[in-house]
């Protein structure tokens, strides 16, 4: 079977709206009949373009807006008002249509001018039922599509990962061991070298780290940004500019492990780092089921190479099998600046479970997001 790609959805929507117009005006051609002081052949072809018009209209409007939204557990209440919106579209096109243009230009109209708007809005119900559903139907089966085909990709991605690890010929526990005892050398002669070992150790054994569920407490995620920054400021030897500031009591709160530093990479790499005026800024603002996380930094006036790092698109498939429907990413150029923001729903009850695959995507080394 082909792999199914955004082409390929575009080319089946094509295919099958040609087929049912095909099927529409072949079936108005071979059974209609003409009777005196009825509705011509082309007022009936009229009437459909109409017709086909506002279903399409409600189609799309439940496919692009109301099911990626609201087509989840928890959000029914919000889902039935974008169905009524719907309709109401689908209603809406008819009226503009059929009630109004139809008449000025061509001198007719699809109901007649005694038509009530409770019954022509409850007519209009009964014939927007098949394009909602149908468009159910089509983004069900299309997202269900779509996840197997990033699943697979994930997998891929992870087995060369994997790979790639494996020619390196050093065993992680190996070096999380080494530097144990370097610290322990250390310790007596220069602490403050025996303190970054210590949090390079720390680092080590949080990534090397497995959970029944995918999942870690978000304190440690905050460890692993803290340890990760103060690696970063011995390196720099003061001149690093970067704060780290929560809000919010992190307790309670579990998330997949290494989500927050790819943007604390793409920050340090592309960003600016030496300018008190505008320091690498990292906020993360906690809410009873809510995490968010803001990343700002001021961009070089160079470009630097994009090449490292899984990238921002593996992010948004991670984020998107990890979090469907339940996260919101936007990260981009704002002014001088490069800011990226993720908001993530973490309520416990609704916790999707972590893959395989996806537990296991970066054995080693966070992914970097590119400006």
């Amino acid at each position: 079977m082909p792999p199914f790609t955004p082409k390929s959805a575009l080319r089946w929507h094509v295919l099958l709206w040609l087929a049912y117009v095909g099927y529409v005006l072949l079936g108005d051609w071979l059974l209609f009949e003409p009777k005196p002081g009825g509705s011509t052949l082309t007022t009936k072809l009229w009437l459909q373009a109409s017709f086909l018009t506002a279903r399409m209209v409600a189609f799309y409007c439940c496919y692009l807006l109301v099911y990626p939204r609201w087509l989840h557990p928890g959000r029914l209440p919000r889902l039935a008002l974008g169905l009524l919106g719907a309709v109401l579209l689908f209603a809406g096109t008819r009226a503009l249509l059929e009630e109004a243009l139809y008449p000025a230009v061509l001198g007719f109209r699809n109901y007649g001018a005694e038509t009530t708007a409770w019954f022509y809005l409850l007519d209009n119900t009964y014939y927007a039922v098949l394009p909602l559903a149908l468009s159910a139907m089509a983004w069900t089966t299309e997202t269900t599509l779509r996840r197997e085909r990033e699943t697979r990709q994930l997998t891929a991605e992870k087995r060369a990962a994997e790979a790639a690890f494996l020619k390196t010929q050093i065993n992680p526990h190996f070096l999380y061991n080494t530097l144990n005892m370097l610290f322990g050398r250390a310790y007596a002669a220069d602490k403050e070298l025996a303190g970054a070992l210590l949090k390079l150790s720390e680092l080590m054994r949080y990534m090397l780290r497995d959970t029944p569920d995918g999942r870690v407490d978000l304190q440690e995620e905050i460890d692993y940004l803290e340890n990760f920054l103060a690696l970063h400021r011995l390196r720099f030897s003061g001149r690093l500019n970067a704060e780290l500031s929560v809000e919010g009591d992190p307790a309670g709160h579990r998330v997949a492990p290494l989500l927050l530093i790819p943007f604390v990479e793409n920050a340090f790499k592309h960003g600016v780092l030496d300018d008190p005026a505008a320091p690498v800024r990292l906020h993360l603002r906690l809410q009873p089921g809510r995490v968010e996380f803001t990343a700002t930094n001021r961009r070089h006036d160079y470009q630097t190479d994009a090449t490292s790092g899984i990238g921002l698109g593996n992010l948004r498939r991670r984020l998107q099998l990890l979090y469907a429907g339940r996260h919101e990413l936007q990260a981009g150029p704002d002014g001088a600046e490069f800011r990226a923001h993720l908001l993530l729903h973490d309520e416990a009850a609704r916790v999707t479970p972590v893959p395989a695959a996806l537990a296991a995507a970066h054995p080693l080394a966070p992914a970097s997001v590119s400006a």
